[in-house]
């Protein structure tokens, strides 16, 4: 099994393209951290020695708004924020900081989506790539299982996704630490969840939040692993993912305003965040259910990747 994956991953770094996905996602994260440089002197703003009445006024004020608010979710969102403006009253925590490196590597972690479409590529052509140029026979004479020769492909997808968000996580922790320096002092982030506001990490909430955010990408890589697979035709798999990749989400929100079925959508489920720093997409949505929709959702990706290239003829 380790050697097939040895070999698959060494396909993957014999293409050109794939040193030049790396280069575009390392060549990204630098013109973010210059352009962001270039306004740094806008971005850092002085505290305000006031600072506790300027959120209590500000509390004052969302609690009328709240109590006018017919919407659960932006009640949900006042209260989220009254509280956290209460945590940081009450623990002297001021609410403006310095942007630092921290404050970097969160602000590009947007780029995760960029490296779900170079990952996304990689997941569609290895497997439909094997059947366009005929090597899958040399796969499949050997006297290995058809199940471990694709588990092999998919691990290595995954290896492949973990090596890119990490580039993504060291470069930008460099990077943002040479450009806008480290923190004067350890500054938590504020985490609320079920009405209670606690103090997290800032490190280990950007490892949280980076994992979190990945679900969609890997759950799209799967799809299109899937689809390569089934359907031995990269640029279907390339093209649909694609696409959900981009819509998918705003979609899924559209049906979730007048069908409350939407919560059984993927892509109703795959942010986790909404969770911790918003409000579920569908009311009465928890984390247990969308991890279970998950679940589902993998199994069935998996079932038909496996179940249909176990039995596929490759004779011709």
């Amino acid at each position: 099994m380790v050697n097939l994956i040895k070999n698959e991953w060494m396909k993957i770094f014999r293409r050109p393209g794939t040193i030049v996905m790396i280069a575009i996602l390392v060549f990204s994260l630098a013109v973010v951290a210059i352009v962001i440089k270039s306004q740094q002197n806008s971005m850092d703003v002085q505290q305000d020695h006031n600072w506790q009445q300027v959120l209590q006024e500000e509390n004052n004020a969302l609690k009328q708004q709240m109590a006018k608010s017919q919407i659960k979710a932006e009640k949900q969102y006042f209260k989220k924020e009254i509280a956290i403006n209460d945590y940081r009253i009450k623990h002297d925590i001021p609410p403006k900081e310095k942007y630092t490196v921290w404050s970097f590597v969160k602000d590009s972690s947007q780029l995760i989506m960029l490296a779900g479409v170079f990952i996304i590529i990689v997941a569609a052509g290895i497997v439909a790539s094997e059947f366009n140029w005929g090597t899958i026979k040399l796969l499949l004479i050997r006297p290995i299982n058809r199940t471990k020769i694709l588990l092999a492909k998919y691990v290595t997808v995954l290896l492949f996704a973990f090596l890119m968000l990490a580039i993504m996580f060291i470069f930008s922790s460099v990077l943002g630490a040479i450009l806008f320096g480290m923190p004067d002092k350890a500054v938590p982030y504020l985490n609320y969840f079920n009405g209670h506001v606690t103090e997290q990490n800032m490190v280990a909430h950007l490892l949280v939040y980076y994992g979190l955010s990945s679900i969609d990408m890997i759950m799209l890589v799967t799809m299109a692993f899937m689809i390569s697979a089934v359907f031995r035709n990269s640029s279907l798999a390339i093209g649909l993912s694609l696409f959900l990749l981009f819509t998918g989400g705003q979609f899924t929100a559209l049906l979730a305003m007048k069908f409350d079925w939407a919560k059984y959508v993927l892509f109703a489920n795959t942010d986790l965040m909404q969770y911790f720093e918003g409000t579920p997409l569908v009311e009465g949505m928890t984390i247990p259910f969308s991890i279970i929709m998950l679940v589902i959702y993998f199994a069935l990706f998996q079932f038909l990747a496996f179940y249909v290239f176990k039995k596929r003829d490759v004779a011709a």
